[in-house]
């Protein structure tokens, strides 16, 4: 039943959101909005099933990233080019 609690979803978001600072890729921003939506979602009083809530878990989430990646991804013609080998020596 803790699924169900809205500040379970909360606390959630907020620790992808530091996981996020501590390992930048916009990757746990992404679930981290997906669980504060959830959040908010039980929050405003909205009642849904384990299930339900996974589903809409996972559709935000990916949403979120999707434009993460989108607005801050790589711009086109920021491609790394290598020029030397690390075993050229």
């Amino acid at each position: 039943m803790m699924w169900s609690l809205w500040w379970v979803w909360l606390a959630a978001g907020v620790a992808l959101g530091i996981l996020e600072i501590l390992a930048p890729g916009y990757v746990f921003l992404g679930f981290a909005i997906g669980a504060g939506v959830v959040g908010g979602l039980l929050a405003a009083g909205f009642s849904f099933s384990l299930s339900v809530l996974l589903v809409i878990f996972a559709i935000l989430s990916l949403v979120s990233w999707l434009a993460l990646r989108k607005i801050f991804g790589i711009r086109q013609g920021q491609v790394k080019v290598w020029d030397r080998d690390i075993n050229d020596d």
